[in-house]
């Protein structure tokens, strides 16, 4: 099996010699034509029941598209797994995840803290499922008899938490694990080898890395991607072919964006824990930040996300967001640019509360997503930032 770095450049690009062509094309049809009616029946109902290619025809872009398809090749094969389906959005990904295991009606263990409009939809009862949050070692006192599935992210939006994912399958027994991979990305977490049922990924973040593409991807087996195409279709939840030839134009330098991202990381995480101003840095390369060595075994690496806890909070936090000037203050992450956000304000406002504060997610914790500028000069924006000087 090739490495990772080999993978991001030649994942879902197996057929381009074969259609004449280096770059992987975009096809924008809505519609395609038919050799037979015979054959446009045969190949409807083929991929109505969930089948990853059409034999003939595509028949109409919301069955199957042949862009969408290379670049679901491409996460399939950086993630370990027998396929990825693609969405238009992230959380269009986890609802389709949700309807393909039957959590309709059923009841639901989720991990918190998650995303924030994951934990929206599954607190709000929209789909009718019964949620109920544990730690990660409260899992197995969770299973009900009807429970769909397990949900956890790791590292964990925003707090950068580990769950040791080995442990939380093993707690759910016959129960399927969604594990949003997002934050990782495949680069450094492949949660199939950890025998978890689904990643899933905000494609919009990281995999896309330049600001420009919604999307959302899960990786599978080939049965349980069936399943998620068979709702993908009756939904529309379908991902634009524009969409996935950016998608796929990124992917080559996924591993080299992630690296440099996380190198810079790194060495904030360090400078900020001498920062005064500053109360906590929350990180996976930071000792106290993974006590389990799961980066070691499980990641390849602690990632380009981290966040910090400011003296005077809310208010402090709001001022460090106005006085940046390098870093955006903005939602979302993984861009080549870095970005700084406030979770208790945005992405997870819609979390309850109670459950927002006891998921550590406080009025002074900032969120940042670092890019790929040159580290001091990064430095040198959030200093200039903080609430105080630099302890001296």
């Amino acid at each position: 099996m090739a490495s990772i770095d080999t993978a991001v450049v030649h994942g879902g690009r197996d057929d381009l010699t074969a259609a004449g062509v280096h770059a992987p094309p975009l096809d924008r049809s809505t519609t395609y034509p038919l050799a037979s009616l015979r054959s446009g029946t045969a190949d409807l109902a083929r991929l109505a029941d969930g089948a990853a290619t059409p034999v003939d025809s595509p028949v109409y872009a919301r069955l199957h598209n042949p862009t969408v398809a290379r670049w679901e090749r491409g996460i399939a094969t950086l993630e370990r797994a027998d396929a990825a389906v693609a969405f238009g959005s992230g959380m269009a990904a986890v609802t389709a995840t949700l309807l393909a295991a039957g959590a309709i009606g059923r009841h639901v263990v989720a991990i918190r803290p998650l995303y924030g409009g994951t934990d929206h939809l599954l607190a709000s009862g929209l789909l009718a499922t019964r949620t109920t949050w544990a730690r990660p070692d409260e899992v197995a006192d969770a299973i009900e008899d009807d429970t769909a599935l397990v949900i956890v992210e790791t590292p964990a939006n925003p707090t950068l938490a580990l769950v040791d994912l080995a442990a939380v399958v093993e707690q759910a027994g016959d129960v399927p694990v969604l594990v949003d991979n997002t934050f990782a990305t495949p680069i450094l977490q492949r949660p199939l080898e950890h025998g978890a049922t689904w990643a899933l990924h905000s494609a919009t973040k990281a995999l896309g890395g330049h600001g420009d593409v919604i999307a959302g991807v899960v990786a599978c087996s080939e049965e349980r991607a069936q399943a998620l195409r068979q709702v993908r279709i009756v939904t529309g939840a379908l991902l634009d072919p524009q969409a996935a030839y950016l998608l796929h134009r990124s992917l080559p330098t996924l591993a080299l964006r992630v690296r440099a991202a996380q190198n810079s990381a790194c060495e904030l995480a360090k400078r900020l824990q001498g920062r005064a101003g500053v109360t906590a840095v929350h990180h996976p390369s930071l000792p106290e930040c993974d006590l389990d060595g799961l980066v070691d075994r499980q990641m390849d690496g602690p990632g380009s996300l981290l966040a910090i806890e400011v003296e005077g909070g809310y208010e402090a936090a709001a001022r460090v967001m106005e006085h940046v000037a390098l870093f955006t203050p903005a939602v979302s992450l993984g861009s080549t640019d870095s970005l700084i956000q406030h979770p208790a304000g945005l992405t997870h406002h819609v979390v309850d509360d109670e459950a927002r504060t006891a998921s550590g997610v406080g009025p002074g914790l900032l969120r940042l997503s670092i890019g790929i500028e040159d580290v001091d000069d990064l430095w040198d924006d959030l200093d200039q930032a903080l609430p105080v000087g630099p302890t001296g």
